[in-house]
């Protein structure tokens, strides 16, 4: 990027989790679940989560029904497992049990177009669960309205390839420096959340298949960013969200921090509610139980925002059975989710040779897709339901989508009530409801708290030294007051400056950043080897997910101990070391 100087690589710690389990309801279990005569055809492969205490007790009872147990997922209290299909009902009754699902694969059907077959996680399913084909039949299709993903980047794969469905915006990531690598996600959930909000073509859809999107990266190969990194990349679409033809109305954040310092002063909060006065929803995934505190996630905890859970379909398509994941953040009982949306499974498009596709191979659905689990999934589809709802009615503002949605949402009998907020999104009832007079008052943030309490304890590190206080990348000193001045005035990027460095070109215009460099695009893996980025594994809980295909993915952050200001000092930035582009 012409004027763009590298961030630095970053280090990844991870905390290893594990659950106790325990053996007393052997004795239950025995009454309650008959003994197998032996293996019936055809057979299950499932998923067991159990209650804490009762997984051993669970695993004894799937052998004696006949079944074997396969490998285990900690993240749920669960594991893997295959018996008769007859046997179901009776585990699905026994004692500990938190929830049985049949670990369905979704495989391309043999016509030419290549749909998927119909499953709760394929996006057929979804789109059908929030009724969003009700507007698809009617031509609302998202079109004319741009979302901005702010993420880890997006590759032109089959799906997001159409004339001008992609426009890339600036490159903020660790590896902007890298012309191999530039704007293109290497770590795959850019691209995941990609297709969910408005991949195309290929005989797939996503909930709003006319939207355009506008990528901003932020993240590298291993999920790596600061929110200094994040916070250039909102005031950006704030700043450019109506050149050069674009009309931004959507901002995806399917990302957060366990910062807990209060909403009202803190920057991330700030700046997203900087967005959403500017005419933009914000949607932003509530985050992942057990990471951090019982506080949503940064921004979500903001009440300004549109916070979004995740929902369980059970693998049917009757809302009934309709559940809240244990994984899906709950909040505090004061600021909890606003609603709900699919996140279990979600199949959407696969990003070949990214850390996850490699890192979590049992992901994968056929040659083109992948399966994931998680709110920022449940956040995506969301903002694909506000591109249609905004297709439909465009005069709607930021409070006005919110209102509709969390006033229609269908209520979930069997689902935790603080869990699911206001219920599951219903994209029909809040399309024929008439526009309400909304206006949110809460106390608006100021941005003026700390740059470091933003990141909670997230951090990403250089050569040993965690980036740490009031400073950004760059080691440029942070100054709240006067960026969150800035960023109101919509001046905080002056040409390719942000907080008084170069951040990325000194112009953008569409046409600079158009999807069309990337025709004829060949990368593999060994392109962007993290070999030549040492020390770049980071910590992934920030991307609100938690699940590829059973496996965990998202894994807690570790707090770092206090760092020397100096570690981080400009000089740590020298060209020679990182090169300017």
């Amino acid at each position: 990027m012409p004027g763009a100087r590298a961030p630095l690589a970053t280090t990844a710690r991870r905390r290893l989790a594990g659950l106790v389990s325990a053996t007393l309801l052997a004795m239950a279990l025995t009454a309650q679940v008959a003994p197998s005569a032996g293996p019936v055809e055809p057979s299950l492969e499932v998923i067991v989560s159990a209650d804490p205490g009762h997984r051993s007790a669970l695993k004894s009872a799937v052998m004696r029904l006949g079944g074997e147990v396969g490998r285990e997922i900690d993240i749920i209290n669960g594991f893997v497992a295959r018996f008769p299909s007859t046997a179901l009902n009776r585990l699905q009754l026994a004692p500990g049990v938190r929830s049985v699902t049949v670990n369905r694969r979704v495989d391309l059907l043999d016509h030419p177009d290549g749909e998927l077959e119909a499953d709760p996680g394929s996006l057929e399913g979804v789109r059908e669960a929030i009724n969003a084909d009700h507007l698809l039949k009617k031509g609302i299709t998202g079109s004319g309205v741009d979302v901005a993903l702010i993420d880890s980047g997006v590759v032109p794969v089959a799906g997001l390839t159409g004339d001008d469905k992609v426009v890339d915006g600036p490159d903020l990531s660790f590896e902007s420096s890298a012309e191999n690598l530039r704007y293109l996600d290497t770590y795959g959930h850019g691209t995941h959340m990609a297709g969910i909000i408005a991949g195309s073509g290929e005989g797939y859809e996503g909930i709003a298949p006319g939207a355009r999107l506008v990528s901003v990266k932020v993240a590298g190969a291993t999920g790596a960013t600061d929110v200094s990194q994040v916070l250039a990349a909102i005031d950006w679409v704030v700043q450019h969200r109506s050149d050069g033809g674009l009309n931004i109305r959507v901002l995806n954040l399917s990302f957060g921090t366990d910062g807990t310092q209060p909403y009202t002063i803190d920057p991330l909060s700030y700046a997203a509610e900087v967005a959403w006065r500017r005419g933009i929803v914000v949607v932003a995934a509530a985050g992942n139980a057990g990471y951090g505190s019982d506080k949503l996630n940064n921004p979500a905890y903001d009440p300004y925002l549109l916070a979004v859970g995740a929902l369980d379909d059970s693998d049917t398509r009757k809302r009934i059975d309709d559940v809240v994941p244990e994984w899906s953040s709950r909040g505090d009982g004061v600021r909890n989710p606003d609603l709900v949306a699919p996140g279990k499974s979600i199949v959407s498009l696969r990003n070949p040779g990214s850390e996850i596709d490699l890192t979590y191979p049992e992901g994968r659905v056929g040659e083109r897709f992948f399966r994931g689990s998680g709110t920022s999934q449940a956040a995506a589809v969301v903002s694909g339901a506000a591109a249609l709802l905004l297709d439909k009615r465009p005069g709607l503002s930021p409070d006005q989508v919110k209102a509709l949605f969390t006033s229609t949402a269908s209520h979930l009998r069997n689902a935790d009530p603080v869990a699911q907020g206001a219920g599951a999104l219903d994209l029909k009832a809040a399309a024929a409801a008439r526009t309400p007079e909304a206006t949110q008052e809460h106390v608006p943030s100021e941005g003026t708290g700390s740059l470091e309490a933003a990141r909670g304890s997230a951090h990403v590190e250089m050569d040993g030294d965690a980036l740490s206080g009031e400073q950004d990348i760059f080691g440029e000193p942070w100054d709240a007051t006067t960026w969150a001045r800035n960023s109101w005035s919509q001046t905080s990027w002056s040409g390719g400056l942000w907080n008084s460095e170069v951040w990325a070109g000194d112009s953008w215009t569409r046409n600079s950043w158009s999807r069309n460099s990337w025709s004829g695009v060949v990368w593999t893996r060994n392109s962007w080897s993290r070999n030549s980025w040492s020390d770049t594994y980071w910590s992934r809980n920030s991307w609100s997910g938690s699940q590829w295909e059973g496996d965990v993915w998202a894994r807690n952050s570790w707090s770092a101990d206090s760092w020397s200001r100096n570690s981080w000092s400009r000089n740590s930035w020298s060209s020679a070391q990182w090169g300017e582009h």
